[in-house]
């Protein structure tokens, strides 16, 4: 009995310091946890931005062209001869063959669709025909653009239905998007250095990172830095310019260590 007895105080004592232990260790790992969700908290979001001027490589010219009358032979006749008279001042500006697309040719009847008495055409039929420029050779169709003035002075009457005039397009962005992509991080990690020094901090590890949208727009517009991609929010037609800024602003979240 004498042995039960002392066997039971020493258990009691075990059982104990087993308790103890495990309420130490339960308040340590309590304590590191909330260390980490605190540490964790500490963090800073900022914005990286990158830009660069590029030069339009792709040029897209439609020429619309059209004349009215009454005799539909004479106006295929005259049709013809405008088509010739439009590429040859395209070969003059340097503008090859295979750089050039020639579009059905549409007849209009001002008359088909008339139900009696109203304000009838000044001629019955329309004859319009497009011609399309596509060339890397920008500066080329940038001069030629300006000297439109000589087919008018040939009585050829050119058509700004269809939003005629020049797109200049900038096709190499994926070339230049890593590189891009490299400066616009190093811009936020500089951001992110400035303020935790500031704040007597030191900047850690990425907790995330948004690498942002490209934007290609007019050179020179400014403009908010977090545009669409294309830059048509800008109050520009970024297809306008021959030169181009292309943009990208990241958002990178960086922790911050004491």
């Amino acid at each position: 009995m004498n042995g039960l007895n002392e066997t039971k105080p020493v258990g009691m004592t075990l059982l104990g310091s087993l308790l103890a232990l495990g309420l130490i260790i339960g308040g340590w790992a309590l304590g590191a946890e909330i260390k980490g969700i605190r540490l964790g908290d500490r963090y800073i979001t900022v914005r990286g931005l990158a830009e660069r001027t590029v030069k339009s490589d792709l040029a897209v010219w439609p020429i619309d062209y059209k004349e009215a009358g009454d005799d539909l032979q004479s106006l295929y006749s005259k049709t013809e001869a405008d088509r010739k008279t439009i590429l040859q001042f395209l070969s003059q500006q340097g503008v090859q063959t295979s750089e050039i697309e020639l579009g059905v040719v549409r007849v209009v009847d001002t008359q088909a669709n008339e139900f009696g008495g109203g304000n009838r055409a000044p001629h019955r039929y329309i004859v319009e025909q497009q011609i399309t420029v596509m060339t890397s050779k920008v500066d080329h169709v940038a001069a030629a653009a300006q000297k439109t003035m000589g087919l008018l002075q040939q009585g050829i009457v050119l058509s700004s239905e269809r939003g005629q005039g020049v797109a200049f397009r900038f096709t190499a962005l994926n070339s230049i998007k890593p590189d891009m992509i490299t400066e616009a991080t190093k811009s936020a990690r500089a951001a992110a250095e400035r303020f935790a020094v500031d704040s007597g901090s030191k900047v850690g590890s990425i907790r995330q990172a948004n690498q942002g949208i490209f934007s290609i727009l007019p050179a020179n517009s400014g403009g908010d830095t977090g545009g669409s991609d294309g830059g048509g929010s800008y109050g520009s037609n970024p297809d306008s310019s021959l030169m181009k800024t292309v943009r990208v602003v990241t958002s990178v979240e960086y922790y911050l260590e004491k």
